[in-house]
């Protein structure tokens, strides 16, 4: 008895199962994914908090607060709530700036320089290229010199053609140095024409300074005619040129004032000549080099030229006999958009150095600052983007580990577009690797 009422609850137990297995799932809706609360933070968000911030576009801000949501700056200030969720930096007292710019530099372009064959894409030797030369074409994102320039601070860098044979060298374009592949680390290209007067100029236009002022006034006549008649000179209806279509057409936003020139120039009397070309074609002018360039300070302030300069030169020659340390301080002093820069590519990473011995030989600290941030941004004309630590801009932040122009200061956390840069360079590769020897 027992045995068939066992059998017939197995029975019994084996239909419900087969029933529960035949029978379709169930059709209804899941139920709709709920909002996230007004107060989380979003995928992304960092808040860097108890910080001396200096924002540059205001005073400093004692025991601030960075927001960075995603690839932007959401918030800046001392009254600034860290969002429900965010990842947390406690600066701890630590100074926080904005990304500072390297403005001239072959990063990305040039890897060994001078050295293994197609590691260096700074010039060209095609005679029949000046103008249409561009870096971009040629930037290497993979570059090994883009982590060591990032971890001092540098998050961004104005990469400029370095020859052509000509007084114009070609485009230069702005990168960020995220190692990002092209055309993503591209911020703005071009960024400005190129070009060469003084001693290097004459040294590629027969010799003479004469002659290099001369071949620059041709390029820009030729390409104002090119840009009123194109139409006529494709059809053989018009004089040659001197430059082909392809450099024609690079110098057009140019000559049309939406295109910076950038005059590498040192000695006073080029620079005052630069201005002359400047006013002249009714151009956009910004001075490389300018090594006296405070002997004209006040022609440049008068009309508002940045000047980006190395403030480490003082060692005299015959294109610069004027040279000092304190070309820098009185350049600001005479109210000149001061840039400061390395002009190096391998050592753009000593950009903290030069700004502050330029600082040790009388430039203003919060405008050393500015000279390595705004000023740039503003010179390059990307100012809206970069430059300050304001809402809304790129989140290209650094925590320093003290005073950023002391040699000592490590650059702890680097942000470019709100993403955290790794901190291994190829230096710290190898060290790692050669730590222990066997």
């Amino acid at each position: 008895m027992r045995r068939a009422l066992v059998l017939l609850i197995a029975l019994a137990a084996g239909a419900s199962l087969a029933a529960q297995t035949a029978r379709p799932p169930s059709r209804r809706p899941a139920p709709p994914p709920q909002p996230p609360s007004q107060s989380a933070a979003p995928a992304g968000t960092i808040a860097i908090v108890n910080a001396r911030v200096l924002p540059v576009a205001g005073p400093a801000i004692e025991r601030g607060a960075v927001i960075i949501r995603g690839a932007t700056l959401a918030a800046v200030g001392a009254d600034v709530a860290a969002p429900a969720g965010a990842r947390i930096i406690d600066a701890a007292g630590r100074i926080v700036t904005p990304g500072w710019i390297e403005s001239a530099t072959q990063i990305g372009i040039v890897e060994i320089e001078s050295g293994a064959e197609g590691t260096d894409d700074q010039a060209t030797t095609d005679k029949d290229l000046s103008a249409a030369f561009d870096v971009v074409d040629g930037f290497n994102a993979d570059s090994t010199v883009i982590p060591v320039t990032r971890v001092e601070g540098i998050t961004r860098a104005v990469v400029m053609p370095a020859g052509s044979g000509h007084a114009i060298l070609g485009q230069g374009a702005l990168f960020d140095l995220s190692g990002a592949p092209l055309p993503a680390s591209v911020v703005k290209a071009p960024v400005a024409m190129f070009a060469n007067l003084g001693e290097a100029g004459a040294a590629s236009e027969g010799g003479s300074r004469a002659s290099a002022m001369l071949r620059l006034r041709e390029a820009l006549q030729d390409a104002i005619d090119f840009d009123r008649h194109g139409t006529a000179w494709a059809s053989a209806q018009r004089r040659p040129y001197a430059r082909g279509r392809l450099d024609l057409e690079a110098l057009r936003p140019v000559v049309r004032g939406e295109l910076p020139l950038a005059i590498s120039a040192n000695r006073a009397s080029d620079l005052l000549a630069a201005l002359r070309v400047a006013e002249e074609f009714n151009l956009k002018l910004i001075l490389m080099g300018a090594v006296e360039g405070w002997r004209v300070a006040d022609q440049l302030a008068a009309r508002k030229v940045p000047v980006v300069i190395n403030p480490l030169i003082d060692i005299p020659s015959f294109d610069a006999l004027g040279a000092t340390l304190e070309n820098a301080a009185r350049l600001a002093r005479a109210g000149v958009p001061l840039v400061l820069s390395s002009f190096d590519t391998h050592n753009a990473r000593n950009l903290r150095q030069l700004a502050g011995n330029a600082i040790a030989n009388g430039l203003d600290r919060e405008a050393a600052l500015r000279a390595v941030t705004l000023e740039p941004a503003r010179a390059w004309g990307v100012a809206e983007r970069v430059g300050t630590l304001e809402a809304g801009k790129d989140a290209d932040v650094v925590i320093w580990s003290g005073d950023p122009f002391e040699l000592t200061t490590r650059a702890e956390h680097v942000f470019i577009r709100g993403r955290e840069m790794p901190k291994g360079t190829r230096q710290t590769e190898l060290l790692e690797k050669y730590r222990t020897i066997r």
